[in-house]
């Protein structure tokens, strides 16, 4: 067994551990969980960090458990939030149980054999048992107002500007994660929960009802909630949340996020999101200060977490698509490309649509460039260009008698027209 806390402090990944949680994993097999969010059927990345903390707890030869929230879903957690989340019905979170299940397969071993296997469970399994008169009688007498009012999650969300206030059954929520604790310390033997250092009150609640309930002792690990150092989100792109599901956020976009990072972000973020040992991370580390434009760290980030979520394939498709716009490609490798990694990698280029009709009579690159699109500002200008060799379609090089036809659509929809290196416009064909 490996010390899970010096694994967790060398990666910058503990923010902080009740006492005695070091001694205690030391002594033997231990069980911890963390519990996600499944208001969504794809996680993204702002929750690898707790998937790497069960990743790495299974790795040092802990068991692992994750806990979907099914029925704190139907909740909503006031930590961080400014106003309360919407709620679903039991079939949908279901469905999204299903899906997150599939992508924790890509981090945690679900199907091994051995004691320390990871397991899925869902709180909503054993809360729908519990009436609410129950869980008042058996356990909020428990936990006092003052007690629960003291948590910083509750404390924030009350005192924010939302005019509606906190509602009862926000209030709740840390009782009910509590109690989940204490379910799988007396179900599991587990002794263990973890999770962002904005969860460190509702993890603390779990460990009194262990102590109060149940006579025992249960302990909290919380990681640093992970920041950029331009001070914006992680986890957020332009277009909003990086995804962990294809369908939301291609692979090659995923690359592109840990590809685009700062240096200052590459480094700390090697050691948090990939399972490279911390003699690797630092020859990266070295190696990438001796040719910072080389986007060593980068470009081992962008590798070693594409791998995990999307796997190889995808991961060689993503670094071909990168390189159609900083590397020599042709026509074969943009129809290579499925539709959306396409867009993906020409996203925000300006675009004309054209028939078909035009398409299957023959396209003359007069009406492409300008008669028909306005990439370029006149016929003439469309002229010279190709008089001076500087017009591509679909990264090739054409001269003036070139006609566009059916054989040239990507996707059978697109035709990539370029003037120069770096200017590019997009016939649409519909």
């Amino acid at each position: 067994m490996k010390n899970f806390i010096e694994e967790l402090q060398w990666r910058g990944m503990l923010n902080d551990s009740m006492p005695g949680t070091e001694e205690h994993l030391l002594e033997e097999m231990r069980s911890a969980y963390v519990g996600f969010d499944p208001t969504a059927d794809s996680l993204h990345i702002g929750n690898l960090v707790p998937i790497m903390l069960l990743a790495h707890f299974q790795r040092c030869g802990h068991k692992p458990i994750a806990l979907v929230g099914g029925a704190t879903g139907m909740i909503g957690d006031p930590s961080g939030k400014s106003s309360e989340r919407n709620l679903l019905d039991e079939k949908t979170l279901r469905h999204n149980q299903e899906c997150v299940k599939a992508q924790l397969g890509n981090f945690l071993d679900f199907k091994s054999k051995t004691e320390n296997a990871a397991l899925l469970v869902n709180n909503y399994d054993w809360m729908k048992e519990i009436s609410f008169l129950e869980f008042i009688r058996d356990v909020g007498k428990h936990i006092s107002v003052n007690y629960m009012m003291a948590k910083d999650s509750v404390k924030n969300r009350i005192s924010s500007e939302s005019k509606e206030g906190m509602s009862f059954t926000e209030f709740t929520y840390q009782m009910v994660q509590g109690y989940d604790f204490l379910h799988l310390f007396r179900e599991n033997a587990t002794t263990l929960q973890m999770g962002g250092s904005d969860q460190w009150g509702n993890i603390t609640t779990g460990t009194e009802l262990i102590r109060r309930i149940a006579g025992g002792k249960g302990y909290a690990i919380t990681c640093p909630l992970i920041t950029k150092s331009d001070g914006s989100k992680f986890g957020k792109s332009e277009g909003g949340n990086v995804w962990l599901d294809a369908k939301r956020t291609s692979a090659y976009k995923f690359y592109q996020y840990w590809l685009n990072t700062s240096d200052e972000d590459a480094e700390k973020y090697i050691r948090i999101f990939t399972f490279l040992d911390q003699k690797t991370v630092e020859s990266l580390i070295a190696e990438h200060s001796e040719a910072q434009h080389m986007r060593v760290l980068q470009k081992r980030l962008g590798e070693e977490v594409t791998l995990l979520v999307h796997g190889k394939e995808a991961y060689e498709k993503a670094i071909a698509a990168s390189n159609i716009l900083f590397g020599k490609s042709t026509a074969a490798d943009l129809k290579a490309l499925d539709e959306q990694t396409f867009l993906d990698v020409f996203d925000g280029v300006p675009q004309a649509t054209v028939s078909l009709a035009a398409i299957e009579e023959g396209l003359d690159m007069i009406g492409a460039l300008a008669a028909q699109t306005s990439f370029l500002d006149s016929n003439g200008d469309a002229r010279r260009a190709l008089k001076e060799n500087a017009i591509s379609v679909n990264k090739e090089k054409i001269k003036e008698n070139y006609t566009i036809s059916k054989e040239d659509l990507i996707a059978n929809k697109y035709v990539l027209l370029q003037r120069g290196k770096k200017t590019y416009y997009l016939l649409v064909v519909a």
